[in-house]
């Protein structure tokens, strides 16, 4: 849409209100958007991940690697590579250059949640079930993994030794349940189980600072724009707002020891005891948004004062996955029954006088009056030969000729010169419904391995061990069935 078209006090609103739309393809678990905003991630339950380009809606990419439900999407700062991690126990690298698999990564555990550094994509933190979280550094052939402490760090002055082994046993049975990466990747930031906030320094691996925010478990961990504020959903029913310390200062006379975080404010509907599913931050920070556990409804509230100013109302059924666009009044959530992807933004009333100089809005009928020249007759040859002056141009529809432009430009002053190329050959969305057509009035239900033929194939992308266990269990299962 043409901004000089949209109502000046429209663009003011800077939340989102009105359902305006939907993406379809197959059954979605998670979303992610790219730091540009131009492209969306959606992770779907049977290990496929979709790339949907949010200027025309359509599908960019599909990507096949994981076997099952897709946990969590990262994407680096350029766009170029997502990192995608599935319950079946592995983490994929994706170059989105040519939808390749850069490597492949696989763990002792299923994966809560995989993060990409945010100025290397070749490094990224892992949060496992009932282990310890992980390092990963992927830059050389055989993958570095490094194990992050979960145990909080305390302070032993004047307490009783007695009292200090048992609450060591009591540490050591809590596990790390989310992992994120500072604004700068110098520390990692940790939530556990038992509601603690852990800081690990990633280049030492040790935990620098450690503070209990609550009793129930730290489920989500989202950073601001601003890399300064994080937003935090725990088991207890509560989102919280902390304002932290700036870490970058660290050896520069912020002390370890004055590292503070201290709760901004705690959002929670005391009436219905709601519990949620996941919380996101607006684009600028004003706004803090939630879905909510067995309900249809996104919570939105302003942080300046802490009240809740729109509750989104939609299809009917739960959200779950809910994340604000990194520069537009721009929802998007999935619905946990279809799967699909539901779109909130703001309708604008189109502004008609901007398209000519001379256009006027009128309100009721009027008299028109037509110009002097309005309806003068031209040549009939001169008429023609424009026509077949059109009718000779040939529109290139492939070659894209991007300028730079504002959009081009990230916060930090650096150009994002990469774009994903258009590929032709992605087939739509619609086609990948479960019943199917074999012939003349005839249906069948799809095979579960339908369209997994790149499973039993070694195309040489990724390491060669995590290629190979990824074909050694369809291999079996075919060998059982030619026997």
């Amino acid at each position: 849409m043409n901004l000089s078209l949209v109502d000046p006090f429209a663009l003011a609103q800077d939340y989102p209100d009105t359902l305006t739309g939907k993406l379809r393809s197959g059954h979605a678990s998670c979303l992610r958007f790219s730091r540009k905003g131009d492209y969306i991630a959606a992770g779907r339950v049977d290990g496929t991940i979709v790339v949907f380009d949010l200027e025309t809606n359509g599908v960019a990419r599909k990507l096949r690697g994981h076997t099952r439900q897709i946990q969590s999407l990262s994407w680096s700062r350029d766009g170029r590579y997502l990192l995608s991690s599935s319950q079946d126990w592995k983490c994929i690298l994706w170059d989105l250059k040519d939808g390749s698999r850069v490597r492949m990564v696989r763990f002792a555990a299923p994966v809560y949640i995989a993060e990409l550094h945010p100025f290397n994509h070749l490094l990224f933190v892992v949060s496992l079930f009932e282990e310890q979280p992980i390092l990963v550094d992927i830059s050389n052939p055989k993958p570095i993994k490094r194990i992050l402490p979960s145990i909080p760090l305390r302070s032993q002055d004047g307490v009783d030794p007695a009292a200090a082994a048992k609450q060591a046993a009591q540490d050591a049975k809590q596990s790390t349940c989310v992992t994120i990466f500072t604004a700068l990747g110098n520390h990692i930031i940790a939530g556990t189980s038992k509601g603690w906030i852990n800081i690990i320094e990633t280049q030492s691996c040790k935990t620098i600072y450690s503070t209990r925010l609550c009793n129930g478990v730290i489920i989500l961990i989202r950073l601001a724009s601003n890399g300064r504020d994080l937003l935090i959903n725990s088991s207890d029913r509560v989102i919280r707002t902390v304002m932290m310390s700036d870490l970058s200062q660290l050896g520069m006379g912020l002390h370890q020891s004055n590292i503070q975080l201290d709760v901004e404010h705690k959002f929670q509907d005391v009436v219905n005891k709601l519990s949620w599913n996941h919380v996101s931050f607006s684009s600028t920070g004003e706004f803090v948004m939630a879905s909510t556990y067995m309900n249809s409804d996104i919570y939105i509230w302003e942080r300046s004062h802490g009240s809740l100013v729109k509750i989104l109302e939609g299809p009917r059924e739960e959200m779950g996955v809910v994340e604000w666009h990194p520069s537009r009044p721009m929802i998007l959530s999935c619905g946990l029954e279809s799967g699909s992807v539901y779109m909130w933004s703001i309708v604008t009333p189109q502004k008609w006088s901007a398209l000519a100089p001379d256009f006027a809005e009128v309100e009721e009928n009027v008299l028109y009056v037509e110009r002097e020249d309005e309806y003068d007759i031209h040549p009939a040859e001169e008429i023609h030969q424009q026509r077949l002056d059109q009718e000779d141009e040939t529109p290139d529809v492939l070659t894209l000729d991007h300028a730079n432009s504002a959009m081009d430009v990230d916060a930090d002053g650096e150009t994002d010169t990469f774009r994903m190329p258009v590929l032709l050959d992605v087939s739509d969305s619609e086609s990948e419904e479960e019943i199917i057509a074999v012939g003349p009035g005839t249906m069948r239900r799809r095979s579960p391995g339908a369209g997994r033929e790149w499973m039993n194939t070694n195309d040489g992308q990724g390491n060669a061990s995590s290629s190979r266990a990824a074909t050694n269990g369809t291999g079996r299962k075919g060998r059982k069935k030619q026997s």
